[in-house]
């Protein structure tokens, strides 16, 4: 194998490591805002009030 053919090679496999590593940090910046998303979401949601006692009159 020669020299270029070995330079565009490895340029190619230098090109795939960074595009999987740009791919890989938007998923976990994508997870890691779902998660504070549903964090924020259940915090919300709880109301220790909320069906303590039922209030019926007829």
């Amino acid at each position: 194998m020669d020299i270029a053919a070995l330079s565009t090679a490895m340029a190619q496999t230098q090109l795939q490591n960074d595009i999987g590593t740009a791919i890989l940090s938007k998923a976990i910046d994508s997870s890691a805002t779902m998660g504070a998303d549903l964090t924020k979401m259940m915090e919300q949601s709880v109301n220790p009030d909320i069906g303590g006692s039922i209030d019926i009159s007829l």
